[in-house]
């Protein structure tokens, strides 16, 4: 069985819509793109490249494979393994590409057995839907996120109504010079309750 793990930079309100520039995503009239800009620092820098290096397969959802489609073919000298590494894209739009390496999948059946199957772990990046809809289906192993110290108040999110109720273990972090909050969580099962005793 293969992991899957959820990659995601994100807001104090959960924003994870358009980091990386203000074109990379201007749906909803979104207007904070490139809003991790001026958190770089060597440690954020570090982890970074570290989980570029990793040998992975990744899931994208149709919106962000679109826009790295464009983009990572043309820049392996900085990310060799993501024209290496097998790109699964759930879209009932697409079914082809040019960039190699890449399968298109239609439905969470599709994402449950590739799940099941054998090879790499599986790196979901962006893929706001997507990342929802892994949520509500229980099939998150770990969560790897940057959390900027900023609100935007509007924007895509990375939680949606309906995720099922998990608990996550924290497994490793690291505060950056810039107050970037960097966390690895694994699933840890079922959510415990019980009454607060003062």
């Amino acid at each position: 069985m293969r992991k899957i793990t959820v990659i995601s930079m994100i807001t104090m309100d959960g924003v994870m819509q358009a980091p990386g520039g203000p074109g990379e995503d201007t749906s909803g009239g979104f207007e904070y793109g490139g809003w991790v800009a001026t958190y770089g620092d060597e440690t954020y820098k570090k982890i970074l490249q570290e989980e570029l290096e990793q040998r992975a397969d990744y899931l994208l959802g149709r919106k962000t494979f679109e826009i790295w489609e464009g983009y990572w073919p043309e820049h392996s000298d900085f990310w060799p393994g993501i024209n290496e590494g097998t790109k699964y894209v759930l879209s009932n739009t697409r079914g082809d590409s040019h960039w190699k390496n890449t399968d298109f999948i239609k439905s969470i059946a599709a994402i449950k057995k590739l799940k099941n199957s054998h090879g790499p772990d599986i790196q979901v990046w962006g893929s706001s839907k997507l990342v929802q809809l892994l949520l509500k289906n229980d099939l998150v192993d770990e969560l790897w996120l940057k959390i900027f110290p900023l609100t935007l108040g509007t924007g895509k999110k990375l939680y949606g109504d309906g995720t099922v109720p998990a608990a996550f273990a924290l497994t490793e972090s690291t505060i950056t010079s810039k107050g970037v909050f960097i966390a690895k969580y694994e699933r840890a099962g079922k959510v415990g309750t019980g009454s607060v005793k003062v």
